[in-house]
């Protein structure tokens, strides 16, 4: 019975100082399961209580016991104290200096596309037209068949456009959304339609594979090339300002006629001249024309009846000659520098 206790007194020395020996980067859990857990030394000899006299049982027992919660104590400060060394540690090492100048939280802008082209909505929803959208995967017959553009025309050559098989294509141009809503809704029709298309072109200071239109489309009773005029008209004024003066000049489109391209005065210069309009005086703006009756025929609209003119623009240009930006590379890469200035 003597050797049992002594060794249940040493058992409780030893774990003491166990615990006593615990540094900030210990877990006292796993001690605790090594000094009190079922498999520990101390358990063990718990154990044995069976085999010892009856009158030996209760002082062996009460003496395991003693040990056991003079472990559990000491365990606990232990754990106390490293819980309260670990904070007084992190308080220290992680202290704020609120003297010190806080850190700048970066806001970005809004694109100068993205502010354009809210500003070119805006400006048509007040004219009554409807914004509308239409897949960027599409159809040949959208894009080229029904709008009187012929196999043989150049649009249609594999190294101008990016097929994906036969009849499907990434769009040219945003007209196919023009042949959908006729397709659909019978005149009055006064839309507009943003989004990207996509052509074979080399990448440099004007050219890109992947771009941006706004096409618009009006059909009605006695639509006239002077109601397009007048359209236009009220459109750059409100986007560039009354300064700006328009130049149409003839041109040839399959999909209208009479057709013409619309030139702007140079912003820089006036008309005078300069680097910017490449001593021209007037800047290239958009292709327009009356719509074509073979167009309205195949959507289903009677050209007897009905008339209507279409107008298309890049995205592009028209951000870059209100922003007077000389490479359209520089509305693709991102730089904060760039952007921060709009």
């Amino acid at each position: 019975m003597k050797e049992n206790l002594e060794k249940i007194e040493l058992l409780l020395n030893e774990g003491l100082e166990q615990i006593k020996a615990l540094s900030a980067t210990d877990k006292p859990d796993e001690l605790k399961v090594r000094l009190l857990g079922k498999k520990s030394a101390l358990m063990a000899m718990l154990k044995q209580t069976g085999t010892l006299d009856v009158a030996d049982r209760p002082v062996f027992g009460a003496k395991v016991n003693e040990a056991r919660q003079a472990l559990e104590t000491a365990l606990q400060a232990k754990s106390a104290e490293i819980k309260a060394s670990g904070l007084e540690r992190a308080l220290k090492e992680e202290a704020v200096d609120v003297t010190l100048p806080g850190t700048r939280r970066r806001h970005g802008k809004v694109h100068p596309m993205s502010i354009v082209l809210s500003d070119l909505k805006e400006i048509f929803r007040s004219m009554g037209y409807t914004v509308v959208d239409g897949p960027e995967i599409e159809k040949t017959k959208y894009v080229f068949d029904m709008l009187n553009t012929d196999e043989a025309h150049p649009a249609r050559d594999e190294g101008d456009t990016f097929y994906i098989d036969d009849q499907t294509i990434l769009r040219t141009q945003t007209s196919s959304v023009q042949i959908r809503t006729m397709l659909k809704q019978k005149p009055p029709i006064a839309i507009i339609s943003p989004g990207a298309v996509y052509r074979v072109d080399e990448v440099d200071a004007t050219h890109s594979p992947v771009f941006h239109q706004c096409e618009a489309l009006v059909v009605g009773e006695n639509i006239t090339f002077g109601d397009l005029k007048g359209t236009l008209e009220t459109f750059i004024k409100r986007l560039y300002g009354d300064n700006v003066k328009l130049r149409f000049r003839p041109h040839h489109f399959p999909y209208t006629e009479p057709s013409a391209e619309v030139d702007l005065s140079c912003f820089k210069c006036g008309g005078m001249g300069c680097s910017f309009c490449k001593g021209e005086g007037w800047i290239e703006m958009l292709g327009c024309g009356v719509v074509h009756p073979t167009v309205l025929s195949n959507c289903g609209i009677d050209p007897e009846i009905y008339s209507g003119f279409a107008f298309g623009m890049g995205l592009e240009r028209i951000t870059m000659m209100r922003y007077e930006i000389d490479d359209m590379r520089l509305l693709y890469e991102n730089d904060a520098r760039f952007l921060s200035q709009f």
